[in-house]
């Protein structure tokens, strides 16, 4: 039986996702040295994990060609890597069938591994996708190139670091906060003010936060984790760095409204308590809870958040873990609309949304209470 390696390195994008799609991969001989075989293609509209998932079956159908019997699967997909490794099970009904045709791919080889490896260390199969997605297609074998361009090594975060809406006027690369409610709590199931108190995630509220991490950690190219101290977020951003292979930072800045004495209470119990303050308080963001902080203190601190992470993090994606208040915040400052966006915007837990700020002191919003992964 033949002992022939190779390492194969896949990768895959899209600018939307769901958006304009297209996947890389490369061949390498088992010393990492030499490349035999490149696939990429320009797949109309998909997600990034359709187009992942397709970067792999590209990768093996071109290691099968070369009659290779023991491949290395390197690629920086967390969800690909741990699905196919049988460690996370296939529930989306778009990577079902690919799963089972990168199976059967693998299924004819001696031996298939499968690596998670940083976006960094992936930078060919990222250069390949970035070229399908910018419509060449590419297709070599044993260093045979045809009708292929020059092309520079993309920067591993140019596919989801774009650039500003035409009509906004902002330059300079922003720096693009990703941000991410923490799953379910014991509070939050009744529907009760959970400030500083703090409850840790349920069961449902786990698997929140493990499916908010596979979506992160198939995305990828993030590149820092920061967190509000709370149990809650903690545990919710603790899974998305393991995702991402990353550490969780820290910020007590990012932590959730002290309501003070109407904590754990449900809106009617507070109401009830406290007739009077508790209804200037839904219309004067001055106005505290008894013994806690306003939403215009929130803002504050938040902001000095925000000027912490845009001088921390210049141009790259952060992930931040908070709470609704921080969360809604954040996006008011990046609309400069006034305080009722506090009071009609609705975030779901475990969900995303993501601004945008620039150096020029330009901002947007590209998404908004995003669940599409639970």
């Amino acid at each position: 039986m033949s002992s022939a390696r190779v390492i194969v390195e896949a990768d895959g994008g899209s600018r939307g996702n769901p958006g304009p799609a297209g996947y890389g991969a490369v061949v390498f001989d088992a010393d990492h040295d030499r490349v035999l075989a490149e696939r990429a293609e320009d797949i109309g509209v998909a997600t990034n994990n359709v187009a992942e998932y397709r970067g792999l079956i590209a990768g093996l159908t071109a290691a099968a060609a070369l009659d290779a019997h023991l491949v290395d699967v390197r690629m920086d997909s967390k969800l690909v890597v741990e699905q196919m490794s049988g460690r996370w099970k296939v529930k989306h009904p778009d990577m079902i069938p690919l799963a089972r045709r990168a199976r059967e791919l693998a299924g004819g080889f001696d031996a298939v591994t499968y690596t998670w490896i940083p976006r960094a260390e992936n930078a060919h199969a990222d250069r390949l996708a970035n070229l399908a997605m910018d419509g060449t297609a590419v297709e070599t074998t044993n260093g045979h190139v045809e009708d292929v361009p020059e092309v520079a090594p993309v920067p591993a975060a140019a596919e989801s670091t774009p650039t500003a809406p035409g009509w906004t006027g902002a330059v300079g690369a922003p720096t693009r906060l990703l941000l991410l409610r923490h799953g379910q709590t014991p509070l939050s199931v009744e529907r009760r003010y959970s400030g500083r108190g703090n409850p840790e995630l349920t069961e449902v509220g786990q698997a929140q936060a493990a499916a908010a991490a596979a979506r992160l950690g198939a995305r990828g190219g993030i590149a820092a984790v920061v967190s509000s101290p709370l149990a809650r977020a903690r545990q919710t951003a603790q899974a998305a760095a393991d995702a991402l292979g990353l550490q969780v930072t820290v910020h007590e800045g990012l932590t959730e409204t002290d309501f003070g004495g109407w904590e754990a209470l449900t809106f009617l119990e507070a109401s009830e308590r406290d007739p009077d303050l508790h209804g200037r308080w839904l219309r004067d963001t001055s106005v505290r809870p008894p013994g806690g902080e306003s939403f215009d203190e929130v803002r504050a601190r938040v902001d000095a958040v925000r000027a912490d992470l845009l001088r921390d993090f210049p141009g790259q994606n952060v992930l931040v873990v908070s709470h609704v208040t921080p969360i809604k915040t954040l996006l008011q400052l990046a609309l400069e609309v006034g305080p009722s966006l506090l009071y009609r915007l609705h975030l779901d837990l475990a969900s995303l949304s993501i601004a945008e700020f620039y150096p020029d002191g330009g901002a947007s919003v590209r998404l908004v209470n995003d669940t599409s992964h639970l």
